[in-house]
């Protein structure tokens, strides 16, 4: 038996042969031209599946490579390419929207099936945003064109949630139906207005006629162009002192909306919301436009599938989601997918509050039944089974773990963490998100991320989520120090105790800017203080007087400034500094002992034990201030 080798040292010694060593590892190699398909998120560990390789040499040669990394770290696309290039390996991370059809295509749902036969295509009704700057009338207009009080609801009156609403108007002796998003506009809200665009088929922009084009005014625009979307300006506040319509039209030509009477192609449309003058004219505008430009059609006889506009944890009934239908006919009994949520319909409401059978095509509304509150913007799929939906439910939120944990994670090489630890500025500030609705606490955390405080302090959000602050939250902020942000939402009873008793910080919030602003101050806060040099003022030395009790004095005379009693100085001779970082001991003027002394006096200086003076010679006095940080 002596000298045969056994199977497994054969089978090892031929894998070292096929792989060759990096760092002193053995790794399977590709060709240069092997594709590996790795899913946005995924670790060092998913990858070594892929290339069935060991992940503990995966971890040895991206160290080697200056990275860091665990194997079950997940990694960002620059990484994994940086490793395929290494390994031989063209690597490709998948999108969220090619995940999203790989996904579903394994359910043998196939998302970009489109019906394309005219039999079975209807008329659905347009999907109208209302877009514009901060308090230029957006939630008014809407409520003039819904004869609903929405304002009086909102904190601070500004609108922070998006609300999707339909009403029926007369066009042309016929009944038409128009389907409203409301987007908010404070610039905290870019991300929900991004959304609004993207599930929107008309545009209606709102500018004060007394205001003009504004920052969000530019901003809502953009994303609406992006999108490519008609736009219908609506011109309001025509009512108002000031109020210049014509100088809206002017000002938006900068922009490519050229107005009809300027030989364009984009209806300008001047009301007033609050005296509610031409808001049938908006309303036409609209339809019009939905009528000339676009080809407003779908299929009502497939499963369906959309968006959700909003989603929030109602006390009575549980998560509920706004969602906005977009091809099919939504039925109670069905079972969807929505984000990470699944669930059977158990309910669909109206803007109002009534029950509904069936949602087809642009018909916005609410759906009870839900496992777990989705997030704004994610899409929702009817699926075959109950089964079904939660299968692609728990994957969805598998990769949707892995991806936040990439994004979290901050990539830092050998060199920059040694550089970071020798200058002593790794502070964190972890936040951890509860919101009434999920709209708000995306866009809470999108404008929290944009923060910029420089590169001493990070910000981390460590979790969020829609509801009451739970003990969850409370023993998750106890084990990383950190502090829960409350916006719309309270820690209630004994959890308002636990965490009053662990001295956990709860920061409740109302209006968004506020926390954005108290946050910001924060994270400077946690900078370390720069300190400046402010001089106080110098002195000439013109007798030097020998003490055997305090030494030697320095008869001087002030000449700027003013000179203290317990201030720092250094003492130049002939413009070279021969002390540095020397108290002022004792200061007098004649027999009296002084605190300070101003310019053009004289007076005796004590330096205590620094004896070394010649006539001549300045003591120039200054202090450290701790600089104000921008």
């Amino acid at each position: 038996m002596r000298g045969r080798k056994s199977k497994r040292a054969k089978r090892q010694e031929f894998e070292q042969m096929q792989a060759p060593t990096i760092g002193g590892v053995s790794v399977p190699r590709g060709d240069g031209t092997s594709i590996v398909r790795v899913r946005r998120g995924s670790s060092l560990t998913d990858f070594a599946d892929k290339i069935n390789a060991n992940p503990a040499s995966l971890v040895t040669v991206l160290f080697h490579l200056g990275e860091m990394a665990t194997a079950t770290q997940s990694l960002d696309e620059d990484t994994f390419k940086l490793l395929g290039a290494e390994l031989g390996y063209v690597v490709e991370v998948v999108s969220p929207e090619d995940e999203e059809k790989e996904l579903f295509a394994a359910f043998n749902i196939d998302l970009d099936a489109v019906e394309d036969d005219e039999e079975h295509l209807a008329e659905r009704p347009p999907v109208v945003t209302v877009m514009g700057h901060v308090d230029h009338g957006k939630t008014k207009l809407l409520d003039a064109i819904r004869h609903a009080n929405v304002i009086a609801t909102e904190a601070g009156g500004i609108t922070q949630h998006i609300g999707a609403y339909q009403i029926v108007t007369q066009h042309e002796g016929v009944d038409r139906a128009i389907t409203f998003i409301d987007t908010p506009g404070h610039e905290a809200f870019t991300a929900m207005r991004a959304r609004g665009a993207k599930v929107t088929d008309i545009a209606i922009l709102v500018v004060a006629a007394d205001d003009g084009v504004m920052p969000q005014t530019i901003e809502a625009l953009n994303h609406a162009q992006a999108a490519d979307v008609p736009i219908v300006v609506a011109v309001n506040k025509i009512d108002k002192e000031g109020a210049n319509p014509d100088k809206i039209r002017q000002q938006l030509t900068e922009y490519n909306l050229v107005a009809e009477e300027y030989g364009g192609d984009t209806m300008f449309v001047e009301v007033s919301a609050r005296e509610k003058i031409n808001i049938d004219g908006l309303l036409e505008a609209v339809l019009l436009t939905a009528d000339a430009a676009l080809d407003l059609r779908a299929n009502p006889d497939t499963d369906a599938r959309g968006v959700a506009i909003e989603a929030n944890l109602d006390r009575g009934r549980g998560a509920t989601a706004t969602v906005l239908v977009q091809q099919g006919t939504l039925r109670v009994g069905d079972a969807i997918v929505t984000g990470s949520a699944h669930g059977r319909v158990r309910a669909l409401l109206d803007e109002h509050g009534n029950h509904l059978d069936v949602a087809t095509p642009s018909r916005p509304v609410q759906v009870l039944g839900l496992s777990s509150v989705p997030r704004a913007g994610d899409t929702f799929v009817v699926a075959p089974d109950d089964r079904t939906a939660r299968q692609i439910a728990e994957r969805r939120e598998a990769a949707d773990r892995q991806a936040s944990l990439a994004k979290a994670r901050k990539r830092i090489s050998l060199e920059d963490l040694n550089q970071a630890l020798a200058a002593g500025r790794v502070e964190t500030l972890n936040l951890i998100l509860k919101g009434d609705v999920s709209g708000s606490v995306e866009a809470l955390e999108d404008a929290l991320l944009q923060i910029d405080v420089g590169e001493e302090v990070d910000l981390r959000i460590i979790d969020r989520g829609v509801g009451a602050i739970t003990l969850n939250n409370i023993n998750l902020a106890m084990a990383s120090n950190a502090v829960i942000i409350g916006f719309n939402v309270r820690a209630e009873g004994q959890n308002a105790e636990v965490a009053d008793r662990e001295g956990v910080e709860i920061r409740y919030y109302t209006v968004i800017y506020q926390a954005i602003d108290e946050i910001e101050a924060a994270l400077k806060g946690m900078l370390k203080p720069e300190y400046e040099e402010v001089s106080l003022g110098t002195a000439e030395i013109r007798e030097i007087f020998r003490s055997s009790k305090f030494g030697n004095i320095a008869g001087s005379l002030v000449r700027s400034g003013e000179i203290r009693r317990g201030a720092k100085a250094r003492i130049t001779r002939r413009g070279v500094v021969v002390g540095e970082n020397i108290e002022i001991a004792g200061l007098r003027r004649f027999k009296d002992d002084v605190t300070e002394v101003r310019d053009g006096y004289e007076c005796g200086i004590n330096l205590g034990s620094f004896n070394d003076l010649q006539l001549e010679d300045i003591i120039e006095t200054y202090e450290m201030r701790v600089k104000p940080r921008a």
